[in-house]
């Protein structure tokens, strides 16, 4: 059984004149390879193809026409926003009509060996081939010799999720391609439907075919896993069997024949795929399960930025016109067109944030000295920039419904219909499922935290019938009951005895204070004892002092959950924005902070005021967060003994 691995060398070629190649080692030139038809065989049948791009430094990525020939030429990237507002306007009339533009699938492209009898049980759809095309711009040779002056190359191949009959073929390929890096994009089950077959063991270590996987490591977080394997031959005669390190980048938050809510978490995994991939590997594995929609939109985008960075363009029209030349179907729906656009507009608009701990100092330095031509400095330009986050109002339907207005504390705070927390409908009532909260994000997971308003008196019931249906185990209250002699938040436990709540009874069995906070254990009916962890000092204008009791805090609340198991951590202020926003911000920032060595302050609130309205509500909020970071880091005396 083979497969013709289809290979491009997309950009190799300028429209005025012929490249050559410096040689290696028997690596042909250009030349030489478009004059010989070369096929590559591998042993066995994959649904996979190779495609290999060529990023210019001199010349353009993709071979163009001239733009008087092209309906959709390539966009300046400071053209990208308004021409993106164009084509978004009337429900994305103009992107679908660009969408549907697109070419389908080549004329000349044939499927001849994926369609062979005994090939057809290994291939996920019947509709979605590898095509083999007549002429093949490459020749297996290693890497590290193919290394021109004028151009890098990145060899991807792309394959569609394994089936349990080709798992071993999987495996057999990446061993013999030389492969590091996989990248998943699919879940192995999506809508009660198996979309990949789980190839890899959870623990230990089993062999698949003539490979032997082994897990090393394991990192969940919110967007994506990785896990890092340590794969060899079994049965090698030499007896020397070498290992090989391979490390799967899993992005976890991509829906089937949808896109992510947001580009944010997908350019973070990008950058960490192309930034742990080693220099030394073969072609990055990419999938999902059909190896078109999902996959072909991560490949766009990651050769979209490249441009970018280049030539100050994007040519997106163009460059799925050359991949769907080499896979068909690649970037399957017009959702997946336009979320390629919103990353790449997202980097141009913002870049990358991301710092390391040990660059903050000097950061901090940039925000606070003044802007060159502006009466503003580099903090509060930073910012301003989070104003570029609207408020869909639009998107608040059940909070604003008659029957649920008056169940808000600020009607400029309402949760969004997507993330908001929904309650048990109580019986004979159909409006008693709301109640003003959001499930917001964390570090490490999905839904880590309920942002909610503190609860108003006619709405305490519905708070604590919240914290029951979701398991909340950690209440985090940021506010006096009282400030500048308003009401601010209704006493939803009792300082003495029992309060009952409809069908909830919450008896008070402990107190203590601390230093800038009181800890109350809560048994709730009898039966599930949470604990609140209440924090003083926190003005309703202004910041804490210092930030020494916010790391407590959250350094407390942390080990708590670890006790209690990961669900919510409920958390309030009085309107449940500016205070709470900014409790989950540091929370996030200093996780990733002591696990990757890594924070990004602005990214970080720009994806909770996404989740919520008016999270991090003052530029002083947003200033604070950056001087908590910077407190806990220098209370390590170096780098190494903070990591």
């Amino acid at each position: 059984l083979s497969l013709s691995l289809s290979l491009s060398l997309s950009g190799l070629r300028s429209t005025s004149k012929q490249e050559t190649i410096p040689t290696h080692s028997g690596c042909p030139t250009v030349e030489q390879m478009t004059q010989v038809p070369l096929t590559v065989h591998i042993s066995f049948h994959l649904l996979a193809s190779v495609v290999c791009f060529g990023f210019m430094q001199t010349m353009p990525l993709l071979a163009r026409s001239p733009s008087t020939n092209r309906k959709y030429p390539p966009l300046p990237v400071d053209k990208l926003e308004e021409e993106m507002n164009r084509r978004m306007a009337d429900d994305n009339k103009l992107f679908r009509e660009e969408f549907n533009a697109l070419p389908v699938c080549p004329i000349q492209a044939t499927c001849d060996a994926a369609s062979k009898e005994e090939n057809k049980e290994k291939n996920r759809y019947v509709n979605i081939l590898p095509c083999e095309l007549r002429i093949i711009l490459f020749v297996l040779c290693p890497s590290e010799l193919f290394v021109p002056v004028s151009f890098s190359v990145l060899g991807t191949i792309h394959v569609s999720g394994p089936k349990e009959e080709t798992v071993n073929d999987f495996w057999r390929m990446i061993w013999e391609q030389n492969t590091a890096t996989i990248v998943m994009v699919t879940n192995l089950k999506e809508r009660k439907e198996c979309k990949c077959a789980q190839y890899w063991p959870d623990q230990g270590c089993w062999t698949y075919g003539s490979i032997r996987v082994s897990v090393e490591d394991v990192m969940v977080l919110v967007d994506y896993t990785i896990r890092k394997f340590c794969i060899q031959q079994v049965g090698d005669v030499s007896g020397k069997k070498p290992q090989r390190l391979v490390t799967q980048f899993h992005f976890t938050s991509w829906p089937d024949f949808g896109v992510p809510f947001t580009p944010i978490g997908m350019l973070k995994f990008l950058k960490k795929v192309k930034a742990c991939n080693p220099q030394y590997a073969g072609p990055i594995v990419v999938h999902c399960s059909a190896g078109v929609g999902r996959t072909g939109t991560f490949i766009v985008i990651d050769a979209m930025l490249d441009m970018m960075a280049a030539e100050k363009k994007v040519d997106v029209f163009g460059f799925v016109t050359r991949i769907r030349a080499q896979r068909c179907q690649m970037v399957q729906t017009d959702m997946q067109y336009v979320f390629i656009f919103q990353a790449l507009l997202e980097h141009y608009l913002y870049g990358d944030t991301e710092l390391e701990v040990t660059s903050l100092e000097s950061h901090l330095a940039k925000l606070y000295a003044p802007c060159p031509g502006s009466s503003c400095g580099g903090m509060e330009a930073e910012f301003k920039k989070l104003t570029s986050v609207k408020i869909q109002n639009d998107k608040m339907r059940t909070g604003n419904l008659p029957a649920n207005m008056k169940k808000n504390r600020v009607l400029q705070i309402i949760p969004y219909e997507f993330n908001r927390v929904i309650i048990p409908v109580k019986r004979g009532d159909e409006n008693t499922d709301y109640v003003n909260a959001s499930f917001i994000d964390g570090y490490r997971q999905k839904d880590a935290y309920i942002a909610s308003q503190g609860p108003l008196p006619h709405t305490l019931e519905d708070f604590w019938r919240m914290i029951w249906e979701w398991r909340s185990c950690s209440i985090v209250m940021l506010t006096e009951l009282e400030e500048r002699g308003q009401e601010k938040c209704t006493q939803y436990w009792p300082s003495e005895g029992t309060l009952v709540c409809g069908d909830m009874a919450i008896e008070l069995k402990r107190e203590e204070e601390n230093e800038s906070y009181t800890v109350r254990d809560l048994l709730v009916t009898n039966n599930r004892v949470l604990r609140q962890f209440h924090f003083h000092g926190w003005p309703e204008v202004g910041i804490p002092a210092d930030g020494k009791g916010m790391i407590n805090i959250i350094a407390a609340v942390q080990r708590q959950q670890q006790q209690s198991g990961n669900h919510p951590i409920t958390v309030h202020c009085s309107a449940g924005a500016g205070r709470t926003g900014t409790f989950c911000a540091l929370s996030t920032v200093l996780e990733r902070v002591k696990a990757e060595g890594i924070l990004d302050v602005f990214q970080t609130v720009k994806s909770l005021r996404l989740q919520r309205p008016h999270m991090v509500q003052t530029l002083e909020q947003y200033e604070f967060c950056y001087k908590v970071v910077q407190e806990y880091i220098d209370a390590f005396s170096d780098y190494a003994n903070f990591k």
